[in-house]
């Protein structure tokens, strides 16, 4: 949330009404400023009569794994910190994300460690890291009969790149140069999200489709149970990737895209071999720590549960959670790990 200014002293006939009013009004006045004072939003009654604290969660384009996600974790975060209301926002992505953390137009957001690197934009100084989630993988997407083994084969082609502030988009246009291509001119871009690719690839409208993101994606899934589709290999691109220029190309690395991860896509019990780029979860330095620890707790507590639906989030644990480069972990986040320290 933005930085708000503190308001001035309440002059002598303020005082006076106030010292008027019944008690009720006097401590609902004084809800009210310290909700100023602390940074929460109060936005009404909540059980018992306690007042409901608000908290903006920006995750992602709706039918993919960081709105899913955000959707499961939301009850854990209430039941961590009693009285907050966890408000989910979609947006275009990973870059998305972290403009609006920074603006103060969400408090917290999952985002793609490349674009975390890259992400120059005033305010950076002001990020910091709650956990590392999951990693993304990248995924080209064709028709099972398309031509297409290789990202160089896509000369030509109408191919979704993932809309302009995705991590998605950040990682295809480097994808692309890495085979060759350039990505504004050597194909017909088109900035879809992931749902709407899919269902322009179903519809003919669109030869293949880009998309990072945990495994199993809902969309994808969706797809390969309507659509014969097949994800075309891309290991041979990570090592280019990894020398390019630019903030981020340290944090892709080679990976493998299970076999029967998409039960319908085929061949569905082959591997693909793929890129993979961490997630983190971020927030900014001002967030109150006791918030943050809670939202904490909630990420590492609601692992398996979660992760019986997004399976990647079954990946979350301690030893892996605190590895938030290329952040510095949040205070509240730091005490949450040290208190639960072996």
């Amino acid at each position: 949330m933005a930085d708000t200014p503190l308001p001035a002293r309440p002059g002598a006939a303020v005082r006076a009404a106030l010292r008027s009013r019944p008690v009720p009004v006097v401590v609902a006045l004084l809800l009210v400023v310290a909700a100023v004072l602390t940074g929460w939003r109060v936005s009404g009654a909540g059980s018992g009569g306690r007042p409901q604290r608000e908290a903006g969660f920006a995750t992602g384009v709706p039918r993919g794994v960081y709105d899913l996600y955000g959707q499961l974790l939301r009850r854990y975060v209430g039941e961590s910190v009693p009285g907050l209301h966890l408000r989910l926002d979609n947006s275009q992505g990973s870059v998305d994300n972290l403009e609006r953390v920074v603006a103060g137009r969400d408090d917290f957001a999952i985002a793609t460690a490349d674009a975390v690197t890259s992400f120059d934009k005033p305010g950076k100084p002001k990020l910091r890291a709650i956990a590392r989630l999951y990693d993304d993988y990248l995924q080209l997407v064709v028709p099972a009969g398309s031509k297409v083994e290789h990202v160089a084969d896509l000369r030509g082609l109408r191919v979704g790149v993932g809309q302009g502030k995705s991590g998605v988009n950040l990682v295809t246009r480097r994808l692309l140069g890495a085979a060759g291509l350039d990505p504004d001119h050597d194909i017909v871009p088109l900035g879809l999200g992931v749902g709407d690719a899919a269902d322009q690839l179903r519809g003919g409208q669109l030869d293949a489709f880009f998309w990072s993101g945990g495994l199993p994606t809902a969309a994808l899934t969706d797809l390969a149970g309507r659509f014969p589709i097949r994800i075309v290999p891309l290991a041979e691109l990570a090592e280019p990737l990894q020398r390019q220029e630019g903030g981020g190309a340290a944090a892709y690395r080679a990976a493998t895209i299970p076999a029967n991860t998409y039960p319908g896509i085929r061949p569905a019990d082959t591997p693909v071999p793929t890129v993979a780029v961490p997630n983190l979860l971020v927030t900014r330095d001002d967030v109150d720590p006791a918030l943050v620890q809670g939202v904490t707790r909630a990420v590492i507590d609601s692992r398996d549960t979660i992760g019986a639906q997004v399976h990647a989030a079954q990946l979350v644990d301690l030893r892996t959670a605190v590895y938030t480069d290329p952040l510095p972990l949040h205070e509240g986040a730091r005490r949450y790990y040290t208190s639960v320290k072996p």
